[in-house]
């Protein structure tokens, strides 16, 4: 899994019909304060591992300032919330040509079972989570704080040594 961390003070989400351009009305758009927005990268190699090992990183991730101006806070000390936002993209291939490749994201399928079983394993920590939509097309607002962006990759993270 390919996971970009946002820290946020506040995000929302919205998913926009393709045939006419305006927003679904099917889906209800989705906003968070304080918190992460996660744009989240699955392969098809992505399973239960995957998702308990970031689930737990990203809950106790210290980010958030403490009163001395530190980053030593978690998103559960802030009692802050998530945006999880699943996004294919992260995997494409650019080495070649101008057009990316995706064949290194996960089937469909596959993937949206991930997310949802991801989500769920954030949820288990205590912590709201809101999401987008599966494959649609959405539009994401946000104020980054901080900045503060982490980039997350199973791949490189949980190497054996």
């Amino acid at each position: 899994m390919r996971i970009v961390l946002q820290r946020v003070s506040q995000a929302s989400v919205d998913v926009v019909d393709e045939a006419s351009g305006e927003i679904d009305p099917t889906f209800e758009p989705q906003q968070i304060g304080l918190g992460y927005v996660l744009l989240v990268g699955v392969q098809d190699s992505d399973g239960d591992d995957e998702i308990a090992w970031l689930a737990h990183k990203i809950l106790n991730l210290r980010v958030f300032e403490d009163a001395q101006g530190k980053m030593n806070q978690s998103i559960q000390d802030v009692d802050g919330e998530i945006l999880s936002i699943s996004q294919f993209t992260l995997f494409a291939d650019v080495r070649k040509g101008n057009r990316p490749s995706f064949v290194k994201a996960g089937k469909p399928d596959h993937a949206d079972i991930v997310w949802i079983k991801f989500n769920e394993a954030l949820r288990s920590g205590g912590i709201p989570v809101r999401e987008g939509r599966f494959g649609a097309h959405m539009r994401v607002g946000l104020v980054n704080d901080g900045p503060v962006t982490i980039v997350m990759d199973t791949d490189e993270l949980m190497r054996k040594a």
